[in-house]
């Protein structure tokens, strides 16, 4: 089983996490391999919907070695413990709650969860994160991640979440991002299989572009 350290070595390499909320175990397989065809190797699954702890067990099994799924809107020690025992190895949260990162950087899962504020940066690192979930990025700007990188670790990693294209990739990355989640704009509901292989390389397409430009300071 892989190390935290190795899955953040293996997430930057495409650090675009593929936000899948509302998807069903229908489809999951389809849009789990459209997105890995795309270029994608980062999958999380909200838990605010029915079936997620399914489909993140359904993903785990149909994608190769080099792709890393876990859950979104974990909020308890008890969702990590469900994501955990389904396959998943990612821990994504809206929100910086200490006890819920520790419990799930103790488990060896590659933790990413929200914050906003440089308070709730420190707290996240200081707790285990290893990448901070910018949310929601519209309200902090990039004037506000500029702020927080000038002041954070050199080499903490920033996941901008909330209203990401391909077009405001570019200005993202010269704020300082270091990777993005991407909801609604790559899949939603209804969406097909070969309407997320199209999105996809559009994000992927887009990263490649800018992505020469990001330091991890290493």
């Amino acid at each position: 089983m892989k190390t935290a350290s190795e899955l953040l070595q293996q997430t930057r390499r495409m650090p675009l996490v593929a936000i899948l909320r509302g998807l069903d175990v229908e489809n999951a397989k389809a849009v789990g391999l459209a997105l890995y065809e795309a270029g994608f190797r980062t999958l999380e699954v909200p838990l605010n919907r029915p079936g997620a702890f399914d489909c993140i067990e359904l993903l785990t099994k149909a994608l190769p070695d080099d792709a890393l799924v876990g859950g979104g809107t974990m909020l308890t020690q008890t969702d990590v413990d469900a994501v955990h025992a389904a396959g998943g190895r990612l821990m994504v949260s809206p929100n910086c709650d200490a006890r819920v990162i520790r419990h799930a950087a103790a488990l060896g899962m590659l933790c990413a969860p929200g914050v906003a504020t440089p308070t709730e940066a420190f707290a996240a690192l200081e707790a285990g994160a290893h990448a901070l979930k910018l949310f929601p990025s519209e309200m902090v700007g990039h004037g506000g991640l500029k702020a927080m990188k000038s002041v954070l670790p050199t080499g903490t990693e920033f996941w901008p979440v909330g209203g990401i294209t391909p077009e405001s990739m570019g200005g993202w990355i010269k704020a300082g991002a270091t990777g993005f989640g991407i909801g609604s704009q790559l899949y939603a509901p209804g969406t097909s299989a070969a309407e997320v292989l199209q999105r996809g390389h559009a994000f992927v397409a887009a990263w490649r572009v800018g992505a020469p430009a990001i330091s991890h300071g290493v």
